[in-house]
């Protein structure tokens, strides 16, 4: 199909306008802390609520993408890109007419429509790319989600240049900078309303719904949902963190913080149009091995090198953890197209929605939890009295865990203007918070090591990982798990659609 570059490039910007709103909130996270007066785990709560609602629309929209066609799904996400902008924008009059808790719901409302939209994509995206590279998924994929950390790098740099007092270039207010992604997002929207898509492999195949549900039967499809829940978790989880954590480390020796995001995402973004040539040598489960123990030793040792002094050991630890991140979300959705053709764009959403939901649920909120435990614990067994000053009204919650009171944002803020001396207090109990949480956190990607190893094991019992393709009617066969130039397109039939 002529334009199948035209709308791979728009897939490619929904990802980029998704990584620019995500890297920029990372850093105006200081600012609605200061401003608005939220805990570590408000914040986290808010951050979350721009992955959970992308959960539900990538699995929601995948029950039917396969018969609305991808067109319409991304039409729908432009719609809400740009809506919840506006929203956004509606926060600090909220604020100055409503308060603190109503700012909280129109922050989470907006950062949920986002979310809704980055869905929305991500139900298309996915399926329509293994559709229009039938033979190379996992490696055109990988390619695809390279649009991710290019957003992230575009949006730190941004944010570096404009956003806080310390900008480099100019310091606008936080509203400016939070609605650069709208950018790629209206390019994206206008190859989308011009172009033709193509119908889904499993459409073209004349695989029924049914067919589609059955493939959720399989013990493997099963574990992997599983582990991608781990992947969320970890990565995104962590993403939306790793800035505020290592702020203050790293503005001590002169570096801004963002910058550590778009050093990691310039790992991931490089690294990931070169998936195919190492997939040749290890097949994606021992590349998904590989990442996972790099992930978690790189966690630990930022965790460890941040109760230090931060210099270039955290650059080498950053390293360790961008190169284990790089492949993990995209293999995982190149697995399941590879091994479950039959799921179409259902099974792909399931993957993409599990993973985004436990980063909405679990990951933000959980690292903000323990990071206010850690820190809330450590101010008030040595600063009982400090800790009464800042300590927020309301107790926080995590899944069935004790409450916490971290520290309200507003009146650290004021201790700091008031007693320098006390707040320094404050600020080391908050920088142990973080340096906790990364170490905790590597226990997931860890976990997730020991899954991936069962399923080597498993494909070397059964003779080996090989991709399965589907015929006409759904049929079924395994073949050699690259492609060659004598391999035949077994998915021949690419129809049109508007």
């Amino acid at each position: 199909m002529k334009s199948n570059g035209k709308i791979f490039w728009a897939s490619f910007l929904t990802l980029i306008a998704a990584g620019m709103g995500f890297a920029i909130r990372g850093d105006v996270l200081s600012e609605w802390e200061r401003h608005f007066g939220f805990t570590k785990t408000e914040l986290g709560t808010i951050t979350g609520g721009g992955l959970v609602g992308m959960a539900f629309t990538i699995i929601g929209f995948s029950l039917f993408a396969d018969r609305v066609g991808y067109k319409l799904l991304l039409i729908g996400a432009f719609l809400l890109h740009v809506s919840s902008a506006a929203v956004t924008l509606a926060a600090t009059p909220v604020f100055e007419a409503s308060g603190k808790n109503a700012t909280y719901w129109c922050l989470y409302v907006g950062m949920f429509m986002f979310s809704l939209a980055n869905g929305m994509c991500e139900a298309a995206i996915n399926p329509l790319v293994a559709t229009l590279y039938p033979k190379q998924k996992t490696h055109y994929l990988n390619i695809l989600h390279a649009g991710w950390p290019g957003g992230l790098i575009l949006g730190g740099l941004l944010a570096v240049g404009f956003v806080g007092d310390d900008a480099k270039i100019s310091a606008f207010r936080w509203e400016i900078p939070m609605m650069f992604f709208l950018i790629p997002t209206l390019w994206y929207g206008v190859i989308v309303l011009k172009e033709k898509f193509p119908i889904s492999e499993a459409r073209a195949a004349g695989v029924k719904f049914g067919q589609m549900i059955a493939q959720f039967a399989a013990p493997v499809l099963l574990l992997l949902l599983l582990l991608h829940a781990l992947v969320g978790y970890v990565e995104l989880g962590t993403d939306s963190w790793i800035t505020n954590i290592t702020k203050d480390k790293l503005a001590a020796i002169g570096i801004d913080s963002v910058l550590l995001l778009v050093y990691t995402a310039g790992l991931m973004f490089v690294l990931r149009f070169f998936a195919g040539p190492i997939v040749e040598r290890i097949n994606p489960l021992g590349l998904l091995f590989v990442s996972a123990c790099l992930g978690c030793t790189g966690l630990y040792m930022m965790g460890e090198v941040l109760s230090g002094t931060a210099g270039w050991g955290l650059l080498a630890a950053a390293t360790v953890y961008g190169v284990g991140k790089t492949f993990l979300w995209p293999t995982m959705l190149g697995v399941v197209g590879e091994r479950f053709p039959k799921g179409g764009a259902l099974a792909m959403g399931a993957m993409g929605g599990v993973g985004m939901l436990s980063a909405g649920l679990l990951g933000g909120p959980g690292i903000g939890y323990t990071q206010d435990v850690f820190a809330s614990a450590q101010l008030r067994e040595k600063h009982p009295a400090v800790y009464e000053k800042v300590e927020a009204e309301t107790s926080n919650h995590f899944l069935f865990l004790k409450p916490v009171r971290g520290f309200d944002g507003t009146e650290v803020e004021k201790l700091a203007q008031a007693d320098p001396e006390q707040f320094a207090f404050v600020k080391q109990a908050s920088d142990f918070g973080g340096e906790q949480a990364l170490k905790v956190t590597a226990a997931i990607p860890a976990a997730m090591a020991v899954g991936y190893l069962i399923l080597l094991l498993y494909f070397r019992a059964v003779g080996g990982y090989k991709l399965v393709e589907i015929g006409p009617g759904g049929d079924e066969r395994e073949t050699s798990h690259q492609p060659t130039a004598k391999d035949a397109i077994y998915v021949d039939s690419r129809a049109d659609q508007a």
